[in-house]
């Protein structure tokens, strides 16, 4: 048991969890444990991923052959399976010694994906049934398997997810040829159907069982292929309109397969890109923007050196300064330095008088970004000076500006501008291979929107949103 543990939670450190439930699952008498939508603890591993959740496979076995995966059946490594039974009793161990606050359940595709499927759901029904367990799971739906496979295992998760995996279908046909557009966004369409349909079933019924209550989500690889940016947010995007996923979660790529269409192994994971896609998808949830507003043809990319609230704000300086005293709550959200609560804030202050600078730095607005672009009383901040070079030097990160700091006999310029300008160029993206096909290279995103049931037949090559 030891061994097969080791094997499939190291196997499964790749998939991407929600640390915070989203649901409430309370306990009932004979029960073990409860799920409250903020009740995960954290605590974090040694590589600093987040492990709350006991995140395991069912099997490390697969009979695809993904080229970006670990597990994939042309690879030399060990394998190892749980039973349902085995699975099922190691969760209620690690539960009762405090050591998870639930599971994060996914699996290789054991013989085909109704197997799978009929393997997750026998875990999770000892789990739920015998174990009487009510803390919050989190389950895989194998992308081909059969709808009503799919909706018994939903009954029985708080979450669940189907991962895209790689945002365009160029890419997908290349190294994921087991996998197609259809098999993935059909079970998306199936879960967002039942859980449209469990809202009306339990305000008719009082004990109607909950679907998936804390909604579904999603992964995508970020840095395995030549895809832009501006592909990924603009498929984010159709994804939250289209199947009302509660997130998209971004996994920069670990080489961890030598292959020729994938980056070489001391390729590092690209985590700026990565947390650049974070701070853009929550600028989409949160701060209204939209994808197009982000990134266009001309940058498809997001700039290394700034967030891209920051970048949008140098973009559109026609939009500043903003007289804080009088702009609307949307407006407010597009400052840097301006969160969501400090915006509320703002406008239930000023309801009271005028607000000044002094004022804005006690509601908690990062006045080191947002003084460039805002007026207090119709007037800047007294002695500042906004050049292209301060503003830019201003929203930096310390660690992004320190390469660019000139030695002490340079003193004007703290930019080198030949470097900046490269620098910002390469947007970050690591190196295509050259082996990978040019066509591939072009890429296009997921249609959330002409794959409405998931069942369209594919219509070129492209994931269009």
């Amino acid at each position: 048991m030891m061994k097969k543990l080791e094997i499939l939670t190291g196997a499964a450190k790749y998939d991407v969890a929600c640390t915070s439930s989203g649901s409430n699952r309370p306990n009932e008498p004979g029960g073990m444990g409860n799920t409250v939508s903020m009740g995960i603890c954290h605590s974090f591993a040694a590589d600093g991923r987040c492990i709350s959740l006991l995140k395991v496979l069912m099997t490390n076995g697969c009979v695809y052959d993904c080229a970006y995966c670990v597990n994939r059946k042309s690879n030399p490594t060990p394998r190892a399976a749980f039973t349902p039974e085995e699975l099922a009793d190691l969760t209620m161990q690690f539960y009762r010694r405090n050591y998870i606050e639930g599971l994060f359940l996914s699996s290789g595709i054991m013989r085909n994906p109704d197997y799978t499927t009929e393997q997750l759901i026998a875990a999770l029904t000892l789990l739920r049934e015998k174990y009487q367990f009510r803390g919050y799971i989190h389950v895989k739906a194998i992308p081909g398997a059969d709808e009503q496979l799919l909706s018994r295992l939903g009954l029985l998760a708080d979450r669940m997810s189907v991962n895209i995996e790689l945002p365009s279908q160029q890419s997908l046909g290349v190294l994921a040829p087991d996998k197609s557009k259809d098999s993935i966004l059909k079970p998306m369409s199936l879960i967002r159907e039942r859980i449209t349909e469990n809202r009306a079933d339990i305000v008719k019924y009082n004990h109607a069982p909950s679907f998936a209550p804390a909604g579904q989500s999603t992964q995508m690889i970020v840095g395995a292929t030549p895809d832009t940016d501006r592909q990924i947010i603009n498929l984010t995007e159709g994804l939250y309109r289209k199947y009302k996923l509660k997130r998209v979660f971004y996994s920069a790529y670990t080489p961890v397969v030598e292959h020729s269409l994938l980056p070489a192994l001391d390729t590092k994971p690209p985590l700026l890109r990565e947390h650049r896609l974070y701070q853009a998808d929550w600028l989409l949830r949160f701060y209204g923007f939209k994808a197009g507003e982000l990134l266009d043809e001309a940058t498809p990319n997001f700039n290394p050196l700034l967030d891209p609230k920051c970048s949008w704000a140098i973009n559109h300086r026609e939009e500043f300064p903003v007289e804080i005293n009088r702009a609307p709550y949307e407006m407010l959200l597009r400052i840097p330095g301006v969160g969501v609560r400090s915006a509320q804030r703002i406008v239930k202050a000023r309801r009271t008088g005028p607000l000044d600078f002094h004022a804005l730095k006690k509601l908690g607005v990062v006045l080191k970004r947002a003084q460039f672009f805002i007026t207090c009383k119709g007037k800047m901040l007294e002695g500042l000076k906004v050049g292209e070079h301060t503003l830019i030097r201003s929203l930096m990160s310390g660690q992004n500006l320190l390469p660019y700091e000139q030695p002490q006999l340079q003193q004007l310029s703290f930019f080198d501008d030949a470097e900046l300008l490269a620098l910002t160029a390469q947007a970050a993206l690591p190196a295509v291979p050259a082996a990978f096909p040019a066509a591939v290279a072009a890429g296009g995103a997921v249609d959330a929107d002409t794959a409405e049931a998931g069942t369209a037949a594919l219509e070129g090559a492209a994931f269009d949103v």
